[in-house]
């Protein structure tokens, strides 16, 4: 992983554009290609190399020493004291999939406990504690008997879905943005139960490139950028943010 993350960095750009290393929330893996698409047709003379993981891997990367311009995370706890000022861009949502066929018949939330396995994100994954604040929410009794039922914790929003998407999981929580860039069939969360997964973005603190940084984060929330995000089905930002 760590050799991967070097591997990245280092890969310069083979031209005078100034290279802009953006790492970005998984879950933000098709919205953020097509931003770097619009963005770099907007500003020929900046190569945005946007780096994808787990917004906890990012942070600790980023902790260690990576060279960092811009760090866009899954929530507002790994962006602390890792950016100035940080901004909401973006809000998501949780919803329960299932594999194509549905073997287990979750049909609805309260179906969950059917699911024989079901896949969460681990504790410090931004997912991971979504999903245990709807757990929380819920009746004790469904809550303990959904924990009973579960089989593994992922790293990352993608590597849970994909255990679903390759039925080897009944059913799992994501967000709703991958859940629509997927096969996999989607289940409610129920609204009272549900959480608000925020957006935030910022200049990294030991950013190289800060004017170009804040270039792109100006343009991820511009109205440009934000009908870029709404395509892949991020919901906008509060007007008073």
């Amino acid at each position: 992983m760590i050799g991967w993350f070097l591997l990245a960095l280092g890969c310069g750009t083979p031209d005078d554009r100034t290279p802009l290393v953006v790492f970005a929330a998984s879950s933000l893996t098709e919205a953020f290609g097509a931003v770097e698409e619009s963005f770099e047709a907007a500003h020929p003379h900046i190569d945005v190399q946007v780096v994808l993981a787990g917004s906890q891997v990012l942070r600790m990367q980023i902790e260690q020493g990576a060279a960092v311009d811009v760090f866009a995370s899954a929530n507002p706890h790994h962006v602390n004291g890792v950016v100035d000022t940080p901004h909401t861009f973006a809000h998501n949502e949780l919803v329960v999939i299932v594999p194509s066929g549905n073997p287990a018949g979750v049909q609805r939330f309260e179906d969950l406990p059917n699911a024989h396995r079901i896949v969460l994100g681990t504790d410090t994954v931004p997912i991971g504690r979504y999903a245990r604040t709807v757990l929380n929410r819920a009746n004790p009794e469904f809550a303990a008997a959904v924990r009973q039922r579960v089989v593994s914790k992922e790293a990352n929003v993608r590597l849970v879905r994909a255990k679903v998407a390759l039925g080897e999981a009944d059913a799992a929580f994501v967000y709703r943005t991958d859940a629509l860039a997927s096969s996999v069939q989607t289940v409610p969360v129920p609204e009272d139960l549900n959480v608000r997964a925020d957006y935030p973005i910022g200049v990294v603190t030991t950013a190289p490139h800060r004017a170009e940084a804040r270039t792109f984060i100006d343009f991820v929330t511009s109205r440009e950028g934000q009908d870029v995000l709404t395509q892949y089905g991020f919901l906008r930002p509060d007007v008073a943010e």
